[in-house]
C-alpha cells in the first residue's frame, strides 16, 4: 500500500515529510521535456549547440504552506524582458556541476543562502526554442527567508502554492507566432502572473511526476 499522501493533502506538509514526499514522487521515471513537444516538429540542434543553464525550483514555506519560487525578469533585459522565470541562468565555466550553477544564480538574483537550500533532485533536461539545455534543479527552502531582488535582472519576486501548480487543470494551451511559425506552449497563470513558455513547460513536468 503506499504511503504517498493525497495531492489534496500537500497543503498541510512541510518540513521533512514535505521532503520524502517530493524525493518519493521525484524517483519515478520521466523524460526530457522541450519547447517542441506541443509542436509538430523536432529541434534539429546539435549538442555542441546548446548552451547549457540550470535554474532553481525553490520550495518555500509561506503561511503554513509549501510554494514555489518565481521571478519576474527586468523589463530592461535584452533577452525574454518582463517574463515570469525561474531564478537561474547560463553555467558558467567556474560551476563545477548544475546544481552549482543554480544556486549561484538564486544567490545572485533573489539573495537566497546557499547553506538555506537543501538540493533534493534534478529533473531530465528541457530543451528551449531558443538553443538552451536547461537542468531543473528542485530544492526545499530552510528556515525563513526574505528574498531580496537584483535590480538589474528581476523586477519582482513572487511565489505560487505547490498545490495550484500540481493541477493539470490550471495549465492551458496557447499559441502565437514566432519567426514565421505557429507554435503551441503551456500557460499556468496565476494572480496578475501570466507564466508560460519554458517555465511552464518546466513546471509541467515537474507536476507530472506527481501524477498517479
Amino acid at each position: 500500500m503506499s504511503l504517498m499522501p493525497k495531492q489534496s493533502d500537500l497543503m498541510r506538509l512541510t518540513g521533512e515529510p514535505l521532503k520524502a514526499y517530493l524525493q518519493t514522487a521525484l524517483q519515478s521515471p520521466a523524460t526530457g521535456s522541450s519547447d517542441f513537444d506541443l509542436n509538430n516538429d523536432q529541434h534539429n540542434f546539435a549538442e555542441t549547440e546548446l548552451r547549457r543553464a540550470a535554474v532553481l525550483i525553490a520550495i518555500q514555506i509561506r503561511d503554513g504552506a509549501p510554494h514555489v519560487i518565481l521571478t519576474k525578469r527586468s523589463s530592461a533585459l535584452k533577452n525574454h524582458p518582463g517574463q515570469v522565470a525561474f531564478p537561474g541562468g547560463k553555467i558558467d565555466p567556474s560551476d563545477a556541476t548544475a546544481i552549482q550553477a543554480a544556486l549561484r544564480e538564486a544567490e545572485e538574483e533573489i539573495a537566497l543562502p546557499r547553506a538555506q537550500v537543501d538540493v533534493l533532485a534534478s529533473l531530465p533536461d528541457h530543451i528551449t526554442v531558443t538553443r538552451f539545455r536547461i537542468t531543473p534543479v528542485v530544492a526545499y527552502v530552510e528556515g525563513s527567508f526574505h528574498p531580496v531582488a537584483e535590480r538589474g535582472e528581476v523586477e519582482e519576486v513572487f511565489t505560487v502554492p505547490l498545490s495550484f501548480l500540481m493541477q493539470p487543470q490550471n495549465y492551458s494551451i496557447c499559441e502565437r507566432h514566432y519567426k514565421g511559425y505557429i507554435r503551441r506552449y503551456y500557460t499556468v497563470p496565476y494572480g496578475p502572473h501570466y507564466i508560460w513558455g519554458a517555465t511552464a513547460r518546466m513546471l509541467r513536468a515537474f507536476a507530472d511526476c506527481f501524477a498517479p
